[in-house]
């Protein structure tokens, strides 16, 4: 009876699958995509980030990072910090403002947002009398200055926002102060910067775009000094004592002003054009850092001569004698100095500078001789060369990952030794419980090795295949280096470079063995290399052979790139992973898929054109088999040249729509005559087009024709051992998956290891299925006879691994784009197999076996597929049965790049690409999550007592001239709560609340 039974709810299961599945978006690794604004709290230590997507990330000691999101999605322009506070204000570019705070939430702190305001003109007002161009939090921490491009400064109470009207500072009145004949000659226009004095909070310096900067009351409500400037404004900055500030204007040039005691009409102290006479790009920011010795740092971005070096994005460093131009490969977004912000300090004595340029942040120690760069923990730029493939490889033997970080540190001799200078907060995350190793291959033929054991993706070390070839550029090249007399004085620092010097370098594929040290890299010109890792420098002649994919076959022209040259003679590499042998597969088109079994000595590689098998051991090819397809003419142009014709694709696209019309009518039975069927093939063809132009939201699986272009095309390639000719004996194979839906199975005879050098390795096509649908196979994997995936190689030799079951009867899996089928072996005939939805139009696009433990019980864990379709969805697939267990909406199905370049780990996790600098980490599994868990403890207030309080009681007496008697009791309130917060017994008592409070 069971058979008549529904299949029903099964609630062990369900409950199983709730202690196993859960999906989690966890972390962004790598750098902002197009960052806009950059904010630093000294108070916390705290840097902050925002994007012209309107995101803003908060970053402080490795592994601490928060991140909020604008609802607006518009540009981030500003970012201040509410002195002494875990708050900070943003400014967009549709002028609201925003009060973000760092709250207490489950033990960890979270960044929420509080409050958001826009500033409003009167009625008829122009959008100038409102427009933030400068923004001063007052560190009376009860107050924001606005300026505005109408000149007029608004005043905005935290946390509420609301407008003090009584306490604008309007641009009339500041002119009553300023000489007529000035006046005259300039009107004030718009704030450029707004400074509060360092030693007395009653007055600010503001300055204005035409030169004109005055020093406000704000107990008196007027101008105290005025200072006249000739060149147009464009930042101003304090010394720490008050007595002088510095201005930079648009000439390049910067100026040094006196603030006496009395009214005296002050003129400038020094007046300098650093890269003068010539016409020089304006000075955007400037700092003045005084230092024990007597000699000032004085800092300053841009001033370069405009004719000669206009197109530079530089920061230039000037102490004493020495001076530096650092010259940064992208745009200069802002910068900071960390210096020591103890009030009771006399001197700024700088320690760093830290620089957002648009695609990289760069650190220089100020401390260190020569001013070298800090290699960053976090914020990597990913980018550096465009990424053009991902390899992650899961818990990392710990003597491999030694070895790795002693070759990456030979490489990092150039950076300083100064601990990470951003150390704000606390990291309260477990411990990573395994090392995890993410591998980037990039477009200039290099490939990165990083850190993705936690949160902050960190490098380790970096592999460049460019000294096997002859390149244009010379890698003995160093662009940093500069003759003595050479004026300005550039240097070039970060990494950020996006010029390839031969596109033919970039890399496609990488398969690294964790337990052997051996490494495979392909790339686009068919160059396959196979490393080993060595942790000595070394020299030595890279052997060389060819793999003829077309086997000399008449009728084939390659029409695209050739392939790379080649270095004579020996070869020095540093120290790390040193290529020793070179295999270039002819035509030298991209290579498509790579295996390597270490335990065998043997490599696999695939291209569009066929697939071969090479011995790494001997260096001898083993075999190639070219799975070109007559009409696969597309295949012989090459991705660098390829122009498709618009003609052929429409002519395909016509005859598959045909066809699936053809076929549909053959099922519904309807035979009708030929002049019928003449009409209806018109009327296809008139509406053929305007059916192209929309997409094809629902389809079935339908038998493809082996004309479609690039049915050769190799997307997978296995290796195992196993059951292919006779049930009663398991040898070596290689499997090889097509696009046009074609899976060949070689048995081959690998000598044992003691004559493993004097035999030849054999191989023999013992299989070759044919998919009756023709759809891409992206995957293939053998299960034992416990249904459970074969180990990787050499996994059970390092009793990492069960041996596989080799008395019952392994299976087939064979993945498609367009379904999942099981077949037995040896005699591969169809035991299951699984559709995926056709009306949705779904498609396998990546699939690998990940290992799902249960997170209420170490006892228990699953093997199951990991499938990401072109919706952008994730399903898991119990394996042996290919159930749908969950399904989760992970990227966008208009993403097709994030699609492209998701990979997934063993252990249930993933990355993709959510643009070109960053990578979005996501977790399957409820017990292996990666995600950021920090806490920012509110340090206790150590700035002098009577700065905050003058101008506390400043606010009083007008708040007493104006409000009534309970606001003028809430203001003394607020007195008495800053003389509690100098106590220390009861700061910590409190302090939760004024968080709320505030």
């Amino acid at each position: 009876m069971r058979r008549f039974l529904r299949p029903g709810h099964d609630p062990v299961r369900e409950r199983l699958k709730r202690d196993l599945f859960q999906f989690n978006k966890t972390v962004e690794h790598g750098f902002p995509h197009q960052p806009s604004a950059l904010g630093y709290s000294p108070f916390l230590r705290l840097m902050a980030i925002g994007t012209r997507s309107g995101a803003i990330k908060l970053y402080g000691a490795p592994g601490v990072e928060f991140m909020g999101l604008h609802e607006e999605n518009n540009t981030v322009m500003q970012i201040h910090f509410i002195p002494d506070q875990c708050q900070l204000v943003t400014l967009l570019d549709d002028n609201s403002l925003h009060l973000w705070s760092l709250k207490q939430h489950s033990g960890a702190s979270e960044l929420r947002e509080e409050h958001r305001f826009t500033l409003k003109g009167p009625p008829g007002s122009p959008p100038s009398a409102t427009q933030i161009t400068a923004v001063l939090p007052h560190s009376s921490r009860e107050v924001l200055y606005l300026g505005t491009e109408s000149g007029n400064i608004f005043v905005v109470e935290l946390p509420s926002f609301r407008v003090l009207e009584d306490r604008t500072i309007t641009s009339e009145a500041v002119l009553q102060r300023v000489p007529e004949d000035y006046c005259n000659r300039r009107s004030c226009e718009l704030v450029e910067a707004l400074w509060e004095h360092p030693k007395n909070p009653d007055q600010i310096l503001i300055g204005y775009s035409r030169g004109l900067i005055v020093l406000w009351d704000l107990q008196n409500n007027k101008v105290t000094h005025h200072f006249l400037g000739s060149q147009q404004l464009e930042n101003l900055y304090w010394q720490r004592d008050g007595s002088k500030f510095i201005s930079c204007h648009y000439d390049g040039s910067y100026t040094q002003w006196p603030v006496s005691s009395d009214n005296r009409q002050p003129e400038p102290l020094e007046n300098l054009v650093p890269y003068g006479p010539f016409p020089c790009k304006a000075i955007s920011k400037i700092y003045w850092q005084t230092t024990k010795n007597g000699l000032p740092y004085i800092i300053f971005q841009g001033g370069m001569p405009r004719a000669s070096y206009g197109d530079r994005h530089s920061i230039s460093v000037v102490h004493g004698s020495q001076q530096t131009a650092f010259d940064f490969t992208s745009r200069v977004i802002d910068f900071f100095i960390i210096f020591s912000s103890e009030p009771t300090a006399e001197f700024d004595d700088p320690s760093a500078m830290v620089v957002l340029a648009e695609e990289e942040l760069v650190v220089i120690d100020l401390k260190t001789a020569g001013w070298p760069a800090v290699h960053p923990p976090y914020l990597a730029s990913l980018h550096c060369s465009a990424i053009t493939c991902s390899h992650h490889v899961s818990n990392i033997p710990l003597k491999l990952w030694e070895r790795i970080i002693s070759a990456g540190s030979k490489q990092n001799i150039h950076y300083s030794n100064m601990p990470w200078p951003i150390d704000g907060g606390t990291n309260i995350a477990p411990d990573p419980p395994q090392r995890d190793l993410l591998l980037t291959g990039h477009e200039d033929g290099t490939v990165r090795f990083w850190d993705a054991s936690g949160v902050c993706l960190h490098l380790l070390y970096k592999l460049s295949t460019v000294r096997v070839f002859l390149t244009d550029a010379d890698p003995n090249d160093n662009m940093n280096t500069l003759g003595e007399d050479e004026w300005p004085p550039l240097r070039k620092v970060g990494t950020f470079d996006p010029y390839s010097d031969d596109p033919r370098l970039g890399i496609q594929k990488i398969y690294l063995c964790k337990y052997s040290g051996y490494l495979a890299v392909a790339g686009t010109a068919g160059q396959v290399l196979v490393m080993e890792l060595n942790d000595e420098d070394a020299e030595h002649v890279v052997d060389h052979a060819e793999a003829d994919l077309l086997q000399d076959q008449e009728g084939y022209r390659w029409k695209g790139h050739e392939k790379l040259k080649t270095r004579d003679g020996p070869v020095r590499f540093e120290a790390g992973f040193q290529p020793f042998v070179l295999v270039q597969c002819q035509p030298p088109a991209v290579v498509t898929s790579l295996a390597l079994h270490s335990e065998w000595k043997l490599v696999a590689f695939g291209t569009s054109h066929g697939f071969g098998l090479f011995d790494h051991q001997q260096k001898r090819l083993v075999f190639v088999k070219c799975t070109l397809h007559p009409s696969d003419q597309l295949a012989l142009e090459g991705p660098l040249s390829r122009v498709k014709s618009l003609k052929k694709s429409l002519r395909q696209s016509f005859r598959r729509i045909r066809r699936s019309r053809v076929s549909s009518r053959k099922r519904r039975g309807g035979s009708g005559n030929a002049s019928e069927v003449q009409e209806a093939n018109a009327k296809f063809d008139q509406d053929a087009l305007q059916e192209m132009e929309l997409a094809p939201v629902q389809r079935k699986i339908e038998a493809r024709s082996a004309e479609d272009s690039f049915t050769g095309f190799v997307r997978t390639l296995y290796f195992a051992d196993t059951f292919l000719r006779d049930s009663s004996r398991h040898c070596p194979s290689l499997w090889a998956g097509t696009n046009g839906g074609t899976v060949y199975a070689f048995c081959l005879r690998v000598p044992p290891a003691e004559r493993r050098m004097d035999e030849p390795v054999r191989a023999e096509q013992a299989k070759e299925i044919q998919l009756m649908h023709r759809a891409p196979v992206v995957g293939i994997l053998v299960l034992d006879g416990r249904s459970t995936p074969l180990p990787e190689p050499l996994e059970v030799a390092h009793d990492l691994s069960k041996s596989p079951d080799m008395q019952g009867s392994h299976q087939l899996l064979v993945v498609s784009e367009e379904q999942f089928k099981v077949f037995t072996l040896p005699k591969v005939s169809s035991k299951l197999k699984l559709k995926l939805t056709a009306l949705e139009g779904c498609r396998v696009r990546k699939v690998t076996v990940a290992n799902f433990g249960s997170c209420k019980t170490d006892d228990y864990s699953e093997n199951d597929l990991a499938v990401l379709t072109n919706l952008g969805d994730i399903q898991i697939i119990s394996l042996p049965f290919l159930k749908v267990q969950i399904r989760y909406p992970c990227i966008r199905k208009e993403d097709v790049s994030g699609i492209a370049s998701c990979v997934f780990t063993k252990y249930g996790q993933g990355f993709y690409l959510i643009s070109p600098s960053e990578f979005e980490r996501f977790s399957l599994s409820t017990k292996w999550l990666v995600e950021p868990r920090c806490t920012v403890d509110m340090p206790e207030v150590t700035s002098n007592n009577h700065v905050h309080k003058s101008v506390m009681e400043s606010a009083a007496r007008k708040s007493r001239s104006s409000e009534d008697y309970g606001e003028d009791e809430r203001k003394s309130g607020r007195l008495m709560e800053h003389a509690l917060l100098n106590d220390e017994k009861v700061l910590k008592e409190i302090q939760s609340t004024l968080e709320g409070g505030r």
